[in-house]
């Protein structure tokens, strides 16, 4: 296989600044440049993340300081489901849960609010709920959370601003033509200017210039999730800012607020077969009791390509597949493949190619599974919501539900990849929130762990306890603004 020396990245976007970014932080020696058009503009739905933006953060030495700074960005400590279920609950991993894995209890920590039948939003830190931080976190170097909130706009410029101190190149041009022979790209034509590289990433989105020119095919996953257009729009700034994504149930969908320094993102996610865009700005404008200017009107089909590795080419991003801005997948998928890229693209063969295509196709149905996990709710107050109860599980989600009618997820059931984004503490805490464990088969598998374990999971709600109590508390905006100003 010829040797990389050259990687071109088509698309000037979060993904294509990721991709950039992750990879010369893994090969310094590599010419990597950017081609973007300012004429196709930033989606910029969901302006939030997963854990794993943490993950990239550290890999690329990005502080949580400027990032907070500079992107205008927010804590996020979960995601709070409202209105999906008779009860609220919250998606968020907490201590208790990451420290029983340590005893290879991989349910130990949920097993025990089971046992003692705790209202989910109670088993979360309080200080989350009600949006506020240790004071002193400002100055303990040490960043508060793994997940972020931030203004998509000022994390492009951020992000290319990081890829510049770093020698990415980056040219404006907007590309007209693909030179393709045997399934290879051998040269890409703008309006100013021709590229050759060994190596192209696609990162254009919905366009897919590349990718599919090399044939790639989307597989829809619209048989099993049904929501495919979107609204987003902004409203004003608040005396306080949630510390978690709020996901509310609408009457075809769901809407989400996301805070963001200085103002708020909105969206309402729906099905365009039961409402359009205009009746959903005025669902959203009767429960908000103000009118709304909507921003962006986007249409989609969630899913995936059948292969994001075609030649010299690989699809990261909305290129390669979307879902729906719920769990916030899309940047951590990117992520994520660009992590397993790095692996595989020095000297790659064909073997390598498979193998890539087979864990992303993985990282998809994992996604897909969780999503529609969280729309197996018991709502019938319009023909949507009945008609959602009609759709039966992914085949690869059915499986596993069986399985735990008798126990909770552990690792053992996710090994497709170590690349997923979702794993057994992420499904147990939604499943929790849906009512879908079956108590008394977990409690039966709780009474029988060793004690020196229930004891090691009540010494840990001690020592939270303890936390709140002893550690003043301030609200997550004034967190926010002192970190702003701390030099």
């Amino acid at each position: 296989m010829k040797k990389i020396e050259t990687i071109t990245i088509v698309g000037g976007g979060t993904a294509g600044l990721i991709s950039a970014l992750i990879l010369k932080n893994r090969f310094s020696n590599l010419n990597i440049k950017i081609i973007k058009s300012d004429k196709i503009g930033i989606i910029g739905v969901g302006e939030g993340s997963t854990e794993h933006f943490a993950q990239f953060m550290d890999f690329c030495g990005i502080s949580e300081t400027d990032l907070i700074r500079e992107c205008d960005s927010t804590i996020k400590w979960g995601v709070l489901f409202e209105g999906w279920t008779p009860k609220n609950y919250f998606h968020n991993i907490l201590r208790i849960h990451t420290e029983s894995l340590k005893y290879g209890q991989y349910y130990a920590g949920y097993a025990h609010h089971i046992k003692n039948n705790d209202e989910q939003l109670k088993s979360t830190d309080d200080k989350h709920i009600n949006n506020t931080i240790y004071k002193n976190d400002l100055t303990n170097n040490l960043n508060v959370s793994s997940q972020y909130h931030f203004n998509t706009f000022k994390l492009n410029e951020y992000l290319i601003k990081r890829c510049k101190q770093i020698k990415i190149e980056i040219y404006e041009d907007e590309i007209v033509d693909v030179n393709i022979e045997n399934d290879t790209i051998k040269e890409i034509k703008g309006n100013k200017n021709s590229y050759k590289s060994d190596f192209f990433i696609d990162c254009t989105g919905l366009k897919r210039l590349l990718i599919s020119k090399l044939g790639a095919e989307w597989k829809s996953f619209k048989e099993h999730l049904t929501v495919n257009e979107a609204i987003a729009f902004q409203t004003e700034d608040t005396e306080n800012y949630n510390t978690y994504t709020l996901a509310k149930a609408m009457n075809y969908g769901w809407m989400w607020r996301i805070p963001v320094y200085g103002r708020w993102g909105n969206g309402y996610v729906y099905n365009n077969n039961y409402i359009n865009a205009d009746q959903a700005k005025k669902e959203v404008e009767d429960l908000l009791g103000k009118k709304i200017e909507v921003a962006k009107n986007i249409k989609f089909d969630p899913g995936r390509l059948d292969k994001v590795w075609i030649g010299n080419c690989v699809a990261i991003g909305l290129s390669a597949n979307f879902v729906e801005p719920l769990e916030a997948t899309s940047i951590g998928t990117s992520i994520q493949q660009t992590f397993l890229l790095m692996h595989l693209i020095t000297n790659y063969s064909t073997k390598d190619v498979e193998t890539y295509n087979k864990k992303v196709e993985s990282i998809m149905l994992n996604i897909r599974d969780f999503i529609f996990l969280h729309y197996m709710v018991d709502k019938d107050n319009s023909d949507f919501w009945k008609d959602i109860k009609k759709i039966k599980p992914p085949k690869t989600l059915k499986n596993k539900l069986d399985v735990w009618q008798y126990r909770l997820p552990i690792e053992e059931d996710f090994l497709d990849t170590r690349y997923l984004l979702f794993y057994p503490h992420n499904f147990i805490m939604v499943m929790y929130g849906l009512g879908m464990i079956n108590n008394e088969y977990i409690k039966n598998e709780y009474d029988s762990l060793n004690p020196m374990i229930h004891l090691t999971i009540q010494a840990i709600l001690t020592k939270r306890k303890n936390d709140l109590s002893k550690n003043e508390l301030i609200t997550h905006k004034e967190f926010l603004t002192k970190k702003r100003k701390l030099i």
